[in-house]
Parts: structure tokens; C-alpha cells; sequence
């Protein structure tokens, strides 16, 4: 295996030639079902240290060129039937590790992506700090919405991202404490 690609962030076993990680774009897009964008592609690559973000950039460039790779009104991408066949073809020659790894990532990425989605945190200045105000959703209505106040921007950060970590345990965790009823605390907490 030739390397011809920029290796600078590429971990031990990641890709290091321009074909292979064109290939894995394929294989992530075929097998995660697609609807990422290219940032959300380089993101999944650059978690686990499987290529160089230019080459990702690069190759996906490519991909879309040759009609492998199509991108939607909203810049989600998707593989073409060319695409799939190259996946299909040539997707298990990438290293178990890599397949397995860009996957892992992938499926996390997707997930993070629903939870935001399905959720929302607003996050408004006052006199006195910050007003942050998480909505946990059950499909059209919110299921229960918990405002609170925090001193600066930084807490209202960090308020934020670990709502989206857990939304479903913030919700649990309320209304186990607001029912009294310890049924609803999660396993590990009981």
C-alpha cells in the first residue's frame, strides 16, 4: 500500500494513501446509512485518528466530482449507486480496525446529532447572569422544560452540553425526584 496522502494526525493503523480513504468515505456513508455533512465526515475521521482532515476534504471533493458522492439542498451527503459499489467492492480491504472504528464514530455522531434535534437548550443573557432553560422533547410538545439560573456564559456552556449529554437521565432524574416515586432513577443510581 502506497502512501500518498498527508499523514499529520493519523494514528498507528489509519489511512495513509488517498484511494484507501476514499474508499472509507464510501464504506461510512453506505454503512451509516449517509446524511452527515462533510465537516460531520471529517469530524468521524478525525475522532479516532483514521486520516488527515485536507485528504478527507480532498477525497470527498473527488467523490462528489465523479458522481460517487451527492449532497442534498441542506448539504447532507449521500452515496450514489457508484458509490455503494465501491463500498460493496472494495469497503472490506480497508483494515477491520478502521471499518470498525470510522462505524463506532459514526454512531455516535448520529446519535448526538438526534439528541440534539430532539432537544433544545436556550441560553439568555439577564441583568444578573445567564437564564438556561432545557427542553426535553417528546416529539411535538416538550415533555418538561427546567430553567435555571447560572453566573456567567461558561456555566451556561457547560449547563448546555451536558444536558445533551444525558437528556433522558436529566429527564428521569426529575421526575423521579419531583414523583417521589424511586422506580424512575436509573439502575446505577438506585
Amino acid at each position: 500500500m502506497n502512501q500518498d496522502a498527508f499523514t499529520g494526525g493519523v494514528e498507528p493503523g489509519g489511512l495513509r494513501n488517498q484511494n484507501d480513504i476514499r474508499i472509507l468515505l464510501c464504506f461510512i456513508l453506505d454503512r451509516a446509512g449517509g446524511g452527515f455533512t462533510g465537516e460531520e465526515l471529517a469530524k468521524i475521521t478525525q475522532q479516532r485518528g483514521l486520516a488527515n482532515y485536507f485528504e478527507v476534504s480532498d477525497a470527498l471533493a473527488a467523490l462528489i466530482r465523479q458522481g460517487n458522492v451527492q449532497a442534498d439542498g441542506a448539504g447532507l451527503l449521500s452515496v450514489t449507486a457508484q458509490g455503494k459499489e465501491i463500498a460493496a467492492g472494495l469497503g472490506d480491504d480497508l483494515p477491520l480496525s478502521v471499518r470498525d472504528k470510522a462505524l463506532d464514530a459514526a454512531l455516535r455522531l448520529s446519535a448526538e446529532a438526534r439528541v440534539r434535534r430532539e432537544n433544545r437548550v436556550d441560553i439568555r443573557e439577564t441583568d444578573n447572569g445567564f437564564q438556561v432553560t432545557c427542553h426535553i422533547s417528546g416529539g411535538q410538545m416538550d415533555l418538561m422544560a427546567v430553567t435555571l439560573y447560572v453566573p456567567d456564559r461558561l456555566q451556561a456552556r457547560r449547563v448546555e452540553e451536558n444536558f445533551y449529554r444525558a437528556p433522558e437521565e436529566v429527564y428521569r432524574l426529575l421526575l423521579a425526584a419531583l414523583s417521589g416515586d424511586p422506580d424512575f432513577y436509573p439502575a446505577e443510581r438506585k
